[in-house]
């Protein structure tokens, strides 16, 4: 028995297969832990979230931004954009079942074996590991409730940029989206730079990798996470795994063993 931490993945149901077939995973035995953006940008996005759906509880997955890109699209609170690829979710005859199905899923997730926890960007350096998921829940019960077509609406936005405890409603909401699905860079007191996309070194003045931070509270605990493909896999962290390398753009798709931190990859 083993569980796999797996990266973005993006709608690229092949390079999936591919990479479970060298892992030799054993749905009857063994189990996956996706770090969020099943889908967009690649061709087999209904066929991704079919597969991962159909794993039942062998599979937890995380949102990210383009999972909640999808909802705000299918609910028609945002309009597709040129370089979508979600078509065939949108027509497929088990769009409610799916999309249901997301709906239901985490913005940060820890297991009960191991103590790792995973988000789809990061965590912003004032936020303990239970900080993260108590947050993380406070989305997951709007999106979850009756004002989720609501909360889609407002969800978009870089602004409020820095995280302040009395933050209220929508404004609340959208920066722990924010932290948890599109950062990369902020500032020690986690003020956001959501527009720099960059590796590393080409951080903006004041701003560094969300993991870099030397006050970093959840630092010491295990996270996985994907989103940032300009890392090609390395966060230079013993306690930070990136798993995001690049799969839909020609690059890899990542696989970690969370019982010994092996790394498996695709070419994709």
């Amino acid at each position: 028995m083993a569980t796999y931490a797996i990266g973005d993945v993006q709608g690229c149901h092949q390079p999936l297969l591919r990479l479970l077939d060298t892992l030799r995973f054993d749905p009857a035995a063994d189990r996956l832990w996706f770090a969020g953006d099943l889908v967009n940008r690649g061709p087999e996005s209904l066929q991704v979230l079919r597969f991962v759906r159909g794993l039942g509880e062998r599979a937890v997955t995380v949102l990210g931004n383009h999972d909640l890109h999808l909802l705000a699209v299918s609910e028609g609170v945002r309009k597709a954009l040129r370089k979508d690829s979600l078509g065939a979710i949108l027509e497929a005859p088990d769009r409610g079942e799916l999309l249901g199905w997301l709906r239901r899923q985490p913005l940060a997730y820890r297991g009960t074996h191991f103590e790792h926890v995973m988000v789809h960007a990061g965590i912003p350096p004032q936020w303990s590991i239970e900080d993260t998921l108590a947050r993380s829940r406070e989305v997951e019960a709007t999106l979850q409730g009756p004002l989720y077509r609501d909360f889609l609406h407002h969800m978009y936005g870089n602004f409020p940029d820095t995280w302040d405890e009395r933050l209220e409603g929508f404004e609340r909401l959208r920066l722990i989206t924010n932290y948890l699905t599109r950062m990369r860079f902020c500032a020690a007191d986690g003020k956001l730079d959501l527009d720099n996309k960059s590796p590393p070194a080409d951080a903006n003045p004041g701003f560094a990798p969300w993991y870099a931070h030397a006050q970093r509270r959840s630092a010491g605990v295990p996270v996985v996470f994907g989103h940032w493909a300009a890392l090609e896999g390395r966060a230079e962290r013993a306690d930070v795994h990136a798993l995001d390398t690049g799969c839909v753009w020609g690059g890899r798709l990542r696989a970690m063993r969370l019982e010994d931190g092996a790394l498996f990859h695709c070419d994709c």
